[in-house]
């Protein structure tokens, strides 16, 4: 049994949430790249070069890449043979957090309940995901949410017999609904399957995959791509201002489900795909 210490999860909690609100990561910067040599739109690239422009100021001032610096969200990988010293594992990650984001001057976006809209100052408590695995390793994953796009992703119960066409228009709908208001270019993230709340977790999942990263199984890695072609025939565009860059990348998530269910879920992000990750 390997033992970690509570204040070294703290420690690298709130690291992991000052970075990723800093230092956006070399998967979204490469994209960029890739977008301003694909782009149709002089107004895309231009939108797409200030996007550039801002993250490289952000890590020079060492700045917040946007005022919205989100709900911090984590998936933590906890090997079975490994051992929290000190307190809890939920405990250490919301101290880190709470560290962070003062540490960090980092914007507070936490009510403390949705209808009081009390904020509670410290941007926590933090959305904390536990997934077992074997070994003795703790690995966190993290993103800084933010809640634009957060609000315009989407969830729905399709039947069996909508089939793939029935997923891609639904997933179609949601980018089209979203516009700008979502801060494209996009990472789309899918969950299909598990239940209501499984598929959900999946399409968020999906996100803390690096761009360009396909999906293990070629079927669902080829409908990646293809949905990735649809969306960027939308003209949507940088920032809403037309342009065939409306997506930089499209994750997919699947896991089995019901014979009577067919979930499907959109998680959007913004173009500041904000995930980072520490192996303890």
């Amino acid at each position: 049994m390997r033992i970690i210490q509570y204040n070294d999860i703290v420690e690298q909690v709130s690291i992991l949430c000052q970075e990723a609100n800093v230092e956006l990561g070399e998967d979204v910067m490469n994209a960029f790249q890739q977008a301003l040599r694909t782009e149709k739109s002089e107004t895309g690239r231009v939108v797409i070069e200030q996007l550039m422009e801002n993250a490289e100021v952000a890590v020079k001032e060492y700045m917040p890449m946007c005022q919205d610096t989100g709900t911090a969200v984590f998936i933590v990988e906890m090997g079975q043979e490994c051992l929290i010293a000190g307190g809890t594992l939920t405990d250490a990650i919301n101290e880190g957090v709470r560290e962070g984001y003062e540490a960090g001057h980092l914007r507070h976006s936490i009510v403390k309940d949705p209808l009081g809209r009390k904020n509670t100052g410290d941007n926590t408590p933090a959305i904390v995901h536990i997934e077992y695995v074997a070994g003795d390793s703790l690995t966190l994953h993290m993103t800084a949410k933010g809640g634009g796009a957060e609000n315009m992703s989407d969830l729905k119960m399709l039947k069996p017999s909508d089939g793939l066409e029935g997923i891609k228009q639904y997933i179609l709908d949601v980018v089209k609904v979203a516009g700008p208001n979502a801060c494209p270019p996009l990472v789309v993230g899918i969950g299909i399957g598990g239940n209501f709340e499984r598929c959900a977790y999946l399409a968020k999942k999906s996100l803390f995959r690096p761009i360009g990263e396909r999906h293990r199984e070629a079927e669902v890695a080829d409908l990646e791509e293809d949905l990735m072609a649809e969306i960027n025939r939308l003209g949507i565009g940088p920032q809403g201002m037309g342009g065939s860059t409306t997506a930089l990348d499209v994750k997919i998530e699947v896991e089995a489900c019901h014979i009577a269910s067919l979930p499907v879920a959109v998680n959007l992000n913004c173009h500041a795909s904000r995930h980072k990750q520490v192996v303890l």
